[in-house]
């Protein structure tokens, strides 16, 4: 499923249009997206959370020529599905 597909399906069960529902998206990934920038935690009760972890810095080796690089420290996003996400699924 892609961005337009997921516009149509929330339009549909949610009986909205479908700029109403791409408002509605976009401001949501938006918020979500500020929260992990400020190094909140986001939670959705039987949906799942999304958090920032930290990584290290660390040494690592090009493929095709088997150079070691550095690789440098930074923050990334991750989620983690919740219980009701994770039995639809299953």
């Amino acid at each position: 499923m892609n961005k337009g597909e997921l516009i149509e399906a929330i339009a549909k069960e949610a009986g909205l249009t479908k700029a109403d529902a791409d408002r509605a998206l976009n401001a949501a990934l938006t918020a979500i997206t500020k929260s992990l920038k400020k190094g909140n935690r986001v939670s959705i009760p039987g949906f799942g959370s999304f958090s920032v972890s930290k990584r290290k810095a660390r040494t690592g080796r090009n493929p095709q020529t088997g150079e070691t690089i550095k690789i440098k420290a930074r923050k990334v996003a991750k989620f983690k599905a919740g219980t009701k996400l994770s039995d639809a699924v299953n």
